[in-house]
C-alpha cells in the first residue's frame, strides 16, 4: 500500500556514531554565523561537498555567493584558489601550462590554480564554452591532461562555481554535460528583513569569512566522507528514488529526467543530508530535501516560462512513499 509523498518525522535513531560529527557540526553552525538567515543554502552547502559533489551557486551579485565559498573553504581548513572567469580566461590559464626550458632541455609543466583543493570558479558564465568546459576532466576524472600526461588534482577535491542569471549581459550558458558534473545548486536570495538588519548593523561578512577557524581539514573530511558512505538506504528507499526518477523522465511538463548517474548523486546527496541530520540511515525526507537543488540545473522544462521548481513540487508530491 501507498499513500501520497509528505515529509516523514524522524524516528528516534540515535545519532551517527562519528569521531568527525561534532566537527561537521561546528563546520555548519560557523557558516550560519557568516551567512546570515540561510541555513537550508548552507547546509545544502556542506551536504554537497561530503557527498563528494561540485557545487553550483546561482544569484545575482551581491548576495553573499562568494563569501559562502570563501567560508567553505576556511571552515574546512581545505587549500583555497580562486579565478575570476573573464571572457578572456584560456583554459591553460586554469589548467596549467608546459614551458620550454632551455637549460633543462625539455618542456617543464606549470601547474594552474586548478591543482588546489578547493577551486571558486567565481562567475563561470563569463567565460567562453571552451574555458567552460575546460573544468570537465578536472570535475569528473579529478585529473588533468596536458602534454600527453595525465596528473592527479589533490584529494579531496571540490569546484564550486558561482553563476549571475543567464538575463545578464557578457554571459554564456553553460553546457549541460558541465551542468549535469554539478551535484547541487543553491540560490541565497535576499536576506529577510533580521538578518539584513543585523548586516546594517554590525557590516558585512566577507571578513568573517576570511576568518573563520578551521574547524575540520582534509583528513577529517575525507573521514566525514567515508561515514557519509555507510549511512544506510534501505531497499524501501531505493524504490523510492526510481519511482521518483521514472517520475521525472514520464512528466509531460520536463523535457527530459533523471539519468542513472543522477539517479546515484541523489543517493549520496541523500546519505550526506541524513548523516547532518545525525541519522545512520536515510528517510524520505532526506530525499525530498536534496531533491530540487539536484534536479533544477539538470531537468529543462518544455516550456521555456515553466518554472523549473514548481514542476518538481508537484512530482514530489504525486510520487508515492513505498
Amino acid at each position: 500500500m501507498t499513500h501520497a509523498a509528505r515529509p516523514v518525522p524522524a524516528p528516534n535513531i540515535g545519532h551517527v556514531p562519528s569521531g568527525s560529527g561534532a566537527a561537521v557540526q561546528a563546520a555548519l553552525e560557523g557558516l550560519d554565523r557568516v551567512i546570515l538567515g540561510k541555513p537550508r543554502p548552507v547546509r545544502l552547502a556542506l551536504a554537497c561537498l561530503l557527498a563528494r559533489g561540485h557545487l553550483l551557486i546561482e544569484d545575482q551579485p551581491g548576495v553573499g555567493k562568494t563569501t559562502l565559498a570563501h567560508a567553505l573553504a576556511r571552515t574546512l581548513g581545505l587549500d583555497f584558489r580562486r579565478v575570476q572567469f573573464t571572457a578572456d580566461l584560456l583554459p591553460a590559464d586554469l589548467l596549467g601550462v608546459s614551458i620550454w626550458d632551455a637549460r633543462a632541455g625539455g618542456f617543464q609543466y606549470h601547474p594552474g590554480p586548478v591543482f588546489s583543493q578547493l577551486l571558486l570558479a567565481d562567475e563561470i558564465n563569463r567565460a567562453t564554452p571552451r574555458t567552460q568546459s575546460a573544468l570537465l576532466e578536472a570535475m569528473e576524472e579529478r585529473t588533468v591532461s596536458e602534454g600527453g600526461v595525465t596528473r592527479p588534482l589533490p584529494e579531496p577535491f571540490f569546484v564550486i562555481a558561482t553563476q549571475n542569471p543567464g538575463a545578464f549581459v557578457g554571459t554564456s550558458p553553460l553546457p549541460e554535460a558541465q551542468l549535469d558534473r554539478f551535484l547541487l545548486t543553491v540560490t541565497l536570495g535576499y536576506p529577510d528583513p533580521r538578518a539584513e538588519r543585523l548586516l546594517l548593523e554590525t557590516g558585512g561578512r566577507a571578513a568573517m569569512a576570511r576568518d573563520l577557524p578551521a574547524v575540520l581539514g582534509p583528513a577529517a573530511l575525507l573521514a566525514a566522507q567515508r561515514e557519509v558512505d555507510d549511512v544506510y538506504a534501505a531497499p524501501a528507499l531505493l524504490d523510492y528514488l526510481q519511482l521518483l526518477a521514472r517520475a521525472t523522465r514520464e512528466h509531460p511538463a520536463l523535457a527530459s529526467g533523471l539519468s542513472p548517474r543522477a539517479l546515484l548523486a541523489l543517493l549520496a546527496a541523500s546519505r550526506a543530508w541524513a548523516f547532518l541530520a545525525g541519522r545512520p540511515m536515510v528517510l524520505p525526507e532526506d530525499v525530498q530535501a536534496v531533491f530540487p537543488a539536484l534536479c533544477a540545473h539538470r531537468l529543462p522544462t518544455r516550456d521555456p516560462g515553466a518554472r523549473v521548481g514548481e514542476v518538481l513540487a508537484r512530482v514530489l508530491a504525486e510520487t508515492p512513499i513505498p
